[in-house]
Order: C-alpha cells, then sequence, then structure tokens
C-alpha cells in the first residue's frame, strides 16, 4: 500500500528574539489514511512541539510520489522527476513526471541527492527543476510494530541531524587524468 501524504498548514503564535510575538503560518507533511486521521495526528505532532493554542488552516493531498530524508540535511527540496519512455507504435517519447521532497542543504545538494534515490532505476528520466519547498517537517505513518520501530528511529534520526560543511570538488576542471579515467 502506498503512502498518502497530507500537506498540513499549522497557525501559531510565535516569539522572537526580541520577545515580540508575530503569528506564523507552517505547512507540515503528515502520512495518512483520511483527512480525518491527517488531522487527528497533525495535532498529536505539533502539540508536542507547540506549548500554546494553534489551529489547523488546510489539509489538502500533496502530490509527493517518494520522500527521502538524508543525514546532515536541513532543509527539503521539492524535484520534479520525468519518467521517459518511448511509444514504440508512434515512435515519440512520451514523459511522465512525479515529484520527490529530498532533504538537502542547498539545491545542489538536492540534485545529488535526486540522481542518489533515482541511481537503480532501470528506465531513463530527467530531473527538470528543484525547488526548495516551504514543508517545515514531515511525519511518516509507523505502526509501531517491532520492525517499524526500527526505520522509524532511522527516519528520525536523519531526519533530526544537523548539517556537516563538507568540502566540495570541482570536477568541471578538466585535470587529464580525470578525463581517462571517464573514458
Amino acid at each position: 500500500m502506498s503512502a498518502t501524504w497530507y500537506e498540513c498548514k499549522v497557525k501559531y503564535r510565535k516569539t522572537d528574539e526580541t520577545g515580540g510575538q508575530k503569528v506564523l503560518t507552517e505547512p507540515y507533511l503528515i502520512d495518512a489514511i483520511s483527512y480525518t486521521e491527517a488531522e487527528k495526528r497533525i495535532n498529536e505532532e505539533m502539540a508536542a512541539y507547540i506549548s500554546e493554542e494553534f489551529k489547523i488552516t488546510n489539509i489538502k493531498v500533496a502530490n509527493y510520489a517518494e520522500i527521502h530524508p538524508f543525514e546532515n540535511a536541513d532543509r527539503w527540496f521539492k524535484s520534479k522527476v520525468s519518467l521517459i519512455a518511448y511509444d514504440e507504435e508512434s515512435g515519440k517519447e512520451r514523459k511522465t513526471n512525479m515529484y520527490m521532497l529530498v532533504q538537502a542543504n542547498d539545491v545542489r545538494e538536492a540534485f545529488d541527492n535526486t540522481i542518489h534515490v533515482m541511481k537503480n532505476t532501470m528506465g531513463e528520466y530527467s530531473i527538470p527543476a528543484i525547488s526548495e519547498s516551504p514543508i517545515m517537517d514531515v511525519f511518516p505513518y509507523f505502526s509501531g510494530e517491532e520492525e517499524e520501530t526500527a526505520m522509524l528511529e532511522r527516519f528520525n534520526a536523519l531526519k533530526a541531524s544537523k548539517p556537516v560543511s563538507a568540502e566540495v570538488q570541482d570536477t568541471m576542471e578538466f585535470d587529464p587524468a580525470y578525463l581517462e579515467e571517464s573514458l
């Protein structure tokens, strides 16, 4: 059974660094079976984070095919992946789009993470767009069964891990040794 993701918008009052209060509306993603369950779960999840009063202002079905958390990442990116199929009768190329939510620190890392997720795909694909998502957090559904407890712990560990600055290697310089290895 595939997951149905619901985007829930939560409105609440937040105190900033200066002590002033401002009203925020932030979207969260919940894995649920129905709108009713999504509302129940977002209320439970937000009660753990927000001590004051909050309001659920909107719940809608999100169009994400897959959600992929990555270690040491703090933002969510929406990756548009076009699966390419060839129609043998007409001889034309047909594209089917799907959207993934990928955790990363920037657009380049989101692209790399999307490539990593798609590496075992048998068919051809392209990535025409990646954009930062306003999603603040993702709450997957786990039934509480023993094998799912490990999955929940792993998901939460990946989601909560802090970014580590990594040295970026620029492979765009045409080093003769690198070119020979590639060929």
